[in-house]
Formats: structure tokens, C-alpha cells, sequence
């Protein structure tokens, strides 16, 4: 199969806000109380989970994730006519689209049958829409 070309500074730009956001969105600033109250456990359990993890290779991991999700959106958004002047507007809505018609819904379902709180996917689900929106916005005008 091949590939087109993509704007890969774009696209690792895009991945490092992904990572970044998901470092704060995450973190007591935002919702990392709430998110870890939402699974049943403490912080206390939470920081001995993460004394015992690989941390550096989830952190890899996270940023690989990331790298991969903004160019699958790349990738598509390369199929549009490039003499078309995108706007942040247009990026936006890519990226919300991609949130609704793939990450919100896909995990919605699964979040249906894992008998988790409504709330956590809700915590979950808005990284992945600002997400999306965000490196919507960066690959859409950084074409």
C-alpha cells in the first residue's frame, strides 16, 4: 500500500500537543482527581501502581499513540484538493468528526459494557475530542 506524503513536522507538532494535553488533562490541574476517584482507587494506589510501571516506556508508548493517531489524520486529510486554503474552522471540524465518528463512539461502546462510570468516559472522551481538535486545527493549516 502506498502512502502519500504528509507534512511530518506538522504531524510530530500535532503529536506533542496530544502528548502534552494528555499530561495536563491528567494531572491534579485538571481532572486527574476526579478521573482516578471515577476507577474506585486512591492516589495513594495510583502512585504505587506507578513506582511498580515501566514509566518510560508508557510514556514512549503514550507519544507513539499519539504520533500514529495525528498521521492517520494526516493521511487523510492529504486526499483533500491542496489548492483548497484551509482554515482552522476546517480543521476543527475534521477534528470533530474524527472524535464523533471514531473515538467517541467506539469508546462509548465499549464503556457501555465495562460497568465503569458514565463519567469517566465523559473525562476520557473530551481529552480525545480536544484532542482531535487540536491537531485537526495544526494539520489542516500547516498543510
Amino acid at each position: 500500500m502506498h502512502f502519500p506524503p504528509v507534512n511530518w513536522l506538522a504531524v510530530l507538532v500535532a503529536a506533542i500537543a496530544i502528548f502534552v494535553l494528555g499530561g495536563l488533562w491528567y494531572s491534579p490541574v485538571l481532572f486527574a482527581k476526579k478521573w482516578i476517584a471515577l476507577q474506585g482507587r486512591t492516589e495513594e494506589q495510583m502512585r504505587a501502581q506507578a513506582a511498580s510501571a515501566n514509566m518510560p516506556m508508557m510514556y514512549l508508548s503514550a507519544f507513539i499513540t499519539a504520533l500514529i493517531t495525528a498521521w492517520a489524520m494526516a493521511l487523510v486529510l492529504v486526499h483533500f484538493d491542496r489548492e483548497i486554503a484551509f482554515t482552522w474552522a476546517h480543521g476543527a471540524m475534521f477534528g470533530f468528526l474524527f472524535w464523533l465518528g471514531f473515538a467517541a463512539t467506539t469508546s462509548y461502546a465499549t464503556a457501555l459494557f465495562s460497568g465503569k462510570p458514565k463519567q469517566l468516559w465523559l473525562i476520557d472522551s473530551m481529552y480525545n475530542l480536544v484532542s482531535f481538535l487540536i491537531a485537526g486545527i495544526i494539520l489542516a493549516v500547516w498543510r
